[in-house]
Formats: structure tokens, sequence, C-alpha cells
């Protein structure tokens, strides 16, 4: 037979085939390997955009920080008070002051992204202090009195002369218990001493800050401040302030003592420099008594001490008492719960076994007597203002010679 011009022999044919088969092969592996790849594909974008937006938080943090160190304050509700409209506090992004972190898990695809972590919890239960809160000084019972000083007590007492905060150093940080967290406490605190306390303090960065206080003692003091809930304060919008339920403006005290006192039962050693000390608890209200030290009094009457917020009568000031805890474990400037290494002195004056004695440190911040039952102190949103959780913080960074003078003075029964 004769084979037409077209034709082709059958090995051609049959190489043909094979070469077409090959062909389809190659495109079916291809199409199939970027249909695995393509998940992988999107944890990428997921993790890329989540990168992103902590960049962006963390842009938003540095602005708002520097919007805090220039002292621009936030502008005002129209309505002062704990009536005032509630804070609107929606993601994270609201306030930007923190980014939330990336999950280190990309989800599946088609499913919903898991919530963010809120950085300030609690805000929707903010509330004003209960009208069982306040209780008229003269229906307080006299307290019991202290434990008295035995053969060997230390007797003096050395005060730290650091003003009233003029200045107004305030900020809702805590540096030693959230460090490096901006509105840490979620409520505002007054300082003394030294002026360079925030979010971000160190030992080594607060060694180098000024100070209030005379004779170099670039300690740092502070504590919750004191509103007139009947005023709009000037951080009615921020963070630390209106946002977390704190509304007001700040009753500067009008005074402010600072005392290193004895022992009933030992003479004192020398603290060591950059020992960490806090006193009372912020979350009394959610956490119970067991760490609780508040004390309110009114001046005439300092021999009754409540927990509760006291109305004083005219011509009496309003007192805050905070005293620290003495007994140092001999080896650690701070702990994991800022507690463990320091120990309250036992009734008779006594440290428990294998501690140190030390000057206690008792804060008296004193007021103009606010009108009726129109002020409360700062808290954390869900603790209500309770005059419960007052409580305060001490770093100290005395000088060493001034720890060795105040050390002197007290345990030779001399007043400095």
């Amino acid at each position: 037979m004769t084979r037409g011009r077209h034709s082709l022999p059958k090995a051609t044919k049959l190489l043909a085939l094979v070469a077409t088969m090959v062909v389809a092969a190659g495109i079916a592996v291809a199409a199939g390997s970027a249909s695995a790849q393509a998940p992988h594909s999107s944890t990428h974008g997921v993790a890329a955009q989540q990168g992103t937006g902590t960049s962006t938080s963390a842009s938003a943090s540095a602005d708002a920080a520097e919007s805090r160190r220039s002292g621009a304050p936030a502008a005002p509700t129209a309505k002062g008070g704990f009536n005032a409209a509630p804070p609107q506090h929606g993601a994270d992004g609201a306030d930007g002051m923190h980014a939330t972190e990336p999950s280190s898990e990309a989800p599946k695809p088609g499913a919903a992204a898991p919530p963010a972590v809120d950085p300030f919890p609690g805000r929707d239960q903010a509330g004003p202090p209960s009208p069982e809160d306040f209780v008229d000084i003269r229906q307080v019972p006299p307290s019991a009195g202290e434990a008295k000083p035995g053969a060997k007590a230390s007797t003096g007492m050395f005060t730290s002369r650091c003003g009233t905060n003029r200045r107004g150093h305030r900020n809702s940080d805590n540096y030693m218990v959230a460090p490096g967290k901006l509105n840490g406490a979620q409520h505002v605190h007054d300082y003394v001493g030294n002026t360079s306390a925030d979010a971000f303090s160190t030992n080594e960065n607060l060694a180098q800050g000024g100070t209030t206080c005379l004779f170099g003692d670039k300690s740092v003091y502070f504590w919750p401040v004191l509103r007139d809930t009947s005023k709009v304060g000037p951080d009615a919008q921020a963070d630390g302030g209106g946002k977390d339920g704190n509304v007001g403006a700040f009753i500067r005290p009008s005074d402010v003592q600072l005392q290193f006192r004895g022992n009933a039962a030992s003479k004192v050693k020398a603290m060591p420099r950059f020992l960490m000390i806090i006193t009372g608890d912020a979350k009394t209200v959610t956490n119970g008594p067991a760490n609780a030290r508040a004390q309110w009094t009114c001046s005439g009457f300092t021999d009754r001490v409540t927990t509760k917020y006291p109305l004083c009568p005219r011509g009496s000031k309003l007192m805050r008492i905070l005293d620290f805890a003495s007994c140092w474990d001999g080896q650690n400037l701070d702990s994991a719960n800022h507690r463990t290494h320091m120990a309250f002195a036992g009734a008779d004056g006594a440290c428990p076994a294998g501690f140190v004695t030390v000057p206690q440190l008792r804060m008296v911040l004193s007021y103009e007597r606010p009108n009726g039952k129109s002020f409360a102190l700062d808290s954390f949103p869900n603790q209500r203002h309770a005059p419960q959780t007052d409580h305060g913080d001490f770093h100290n960074l005395m000088p060493r010679f001034l720890m060795a003078l105040a050390t002197s003075c007290i345990n030779r029964g001399r007043t400095c």
C-alpha cells in the first residue's frame, strides 16, 4: 500500500503519543503543587498583615508616650463627676497605647480571626464608690495603740523632705509591677522624689534623674491620686483617667510626710540601695483583705483610724497613712510578687526568723477637707474606688551617706 504524504510511521506516532502524555502529567503535577502551597502562602499573608499592625501600634505607642511627655492635656468632657458619659472603648486600636501580640498559629482558611486580648480589662465595670464606703470620723472608735518599745528598741525618726508634688508629676504607669507598659496601673499616681519615674524606669536611669527631695534623695515615692469628683479633671478622655473610670479634678496633698521610723524590739540596719517595697493591695475588692493596709483618719482625730473614707468636721484635714514592711530577707531587692522579700513585724515589733530589721517607711498624706462625699481614690476600674484599695510604692535611691545618717538617727532615738 502506498502511504499518504501526511501519514507517519507507527514508531513516530508512538513517540508523539508518549510526549503528549508526559506534558499533560507535568501540567497536572504543577497544578497540584500550586494547590498544596496555597494555604502556606495565605499564612504568610496573614503574618505579614499582623506584623504591619504591630509596627503601627508600636508607632502609636511612641507617639502617645511623646504626647504624655509633652504634658498636653486631653479635652475634658462637658460634664464632670461619675455622671459623665461612659467612655467609648472598643478594640485596642481605639486608644493606640499597646499592640496586641500576633498569634503564632495562623488561622485556618475561612476561619474567624481570634479575638484581640484587651490590654485594659475591666473598663466596663467602672463605677463610683458606694455610700457605705464613707463614715463620720466621730463615729469611729479609738484604735489600739502601737507596740510599746522594749529595752533594745530604736525610737528615733528620720524624715525625707520631698515636697507635695507642686510640679504635677503624675502618670498611670507602675514600672515596678508592669514595667514598660504605658497605663499599666489604669489609675493615676502622684509622685514625689525622683522626677523621671515612668513606665520605662530602671535602676540606672533613675539614678541619673532629678529629685524634689533634699540632700540628694532620688528615691521614688508614689501613691494613687485623690480626686474631687464634683469637678471635671484634665484627663477625662485619657487612659488612667476617664477611660478607666477615674473622674474628677486632682486634689494635691497639702502636706506629705515621709517618715523612716524605728522598731519596738531592736535596732535597725540600713536599707540596701535599690530596694523596692509596696504596701497595700490595689485589688483588695477581688483579692480579699490579706494584703490590705489602708488607714484613713482626720487631723485632730488621729487616735481613730478606719479603712473607710472619713468625713472630717470643719477645720480638720483628711489624712491617709501608708505603713510599709520593715523586715527584709537580707538578699533580694525585689521578688516575683513584689512582697515575699519583705515582711511586716509582729505585734511586738519582732521580725520573722531570717529577716533583717530595716527602717519602716510611713507616708502621711494630708488634704484640705473635701465637701461631703464628693471625693474618691483612683483605682483599677473593677475596684470601684474602694478606700480599702489604698496603696503606696517606694524604691530606695537614697545616697548611702543619707541612709547611714537616717539609720544612726533612728537607733540613737533622735528626730532628724
